[in-house]
């Protein structure tokens, strides 16, 4: 079997025996990979550093039975260093590659190449704080699932496609919802956290960065429900995610 070269987000890291490190990789062509890199624990280590969770490396890995080998890294973007201190910019981007781990096992590779690119946009702009963390965090947190086959609907029935404005929210359903296919107990956001949310979700950052803090607020809300009600399941990472509006979102 011949070694392989790829570009690659680093999702996270494990440690293994006194000196190894099991690294979890998105990378651009192969999809997920799981390696080990030998040695990085150690001071005398030429790429221990380069392996840090958020950075975007260049790697080059020679396939094994069950976790392939690190033979050569380089960084590209050390997005890492700048994410790291700060914790409204940690927060986010753990949560982050966290949903991007959910949602690329065992992915074809056009599917995984979508996924690297947007994560590894996601993660540049958090680093040069281009916009909002909570805002960086909803847009990637939408279009990862949208890429994944659960895109929402806000501008008409996720049920009906009965044209909007509407002003129902139900992730079960798929988003907005009108007065007809409104299940109760059903969320009632503002006509100005819907427009938010559709601007997340299509990348139109002059009107996020515009929103105000309580559409901001609502908006990430709805984002943390319809995640976790597609994944089936909590995202560790969200609850410490700090929003950067005051307080910690749960």
């Amino acid at each position: 079997m011949r070694s392989y070269r790829d570009e690659a987000v680093v999702l996270r890291t494990h440690d293994l025996a006194e000196s190894d490190r099991i690294v979890t990789l998105l990378t651009r062509r192969h999809g997920q990979v799981r390696a080990v890199a030998r040695g990085v624990r150690r001071t005398s280590s030429k790429f221990g550093a380069r392996l840090e969770p958020f950075g975007v490396v260049d790697v080059q890995l020679f396939p094994g039975r069950s976790l392939d080998v690190v033979t050569q890294v380089e960084t590209l973007a050390p997005y890492g260093r700048s994410i790291m201190a700060d914790y409204a910019l940690f927060t986010s981007a753990a949560a982050m590659v966290e949903t991007a781990g959910r949602l690329t096992d065992d992915l074809e590779n056009e599917s995984g190449t979508q996924h690297y690119r947007l994560l590894s946009s996601a993660l540049r702009a958090l680093s040069e704080r281009s916009h909002a963390s909570s805002l960086v965090l909803d847009s990637y947190l939408l279009r990862a699932l949208a890429l994944a086959g659960w895109a929402p609907s806000f501008t008409e029935c996720a049920q009906c496609a009965t044209p909007g404005p509407h002003r129902a929210f139900s992730a079960p359903m798929g988003g907005a919802v009108c007065e007809r296919c409104r299940p109760p107990g059903c969320a009632a956001p503002a006509a100005e956290t819907f427009e938010l949310l559709g601007a997340l979700l299509a990348g139109q950052w002059s009107i996020a960065d515009a929103s105000g803090e309580r559409n901001r607020r609502e908006a990430s809300g709805l984002v943390a429900v319809f995640v976790q009600w597609h994944l089936e399941r909590q995202l560790r990472s969200l609850p410490y995610v700090d929003r950067a509006f005051g307080e910690a979102t749960a």
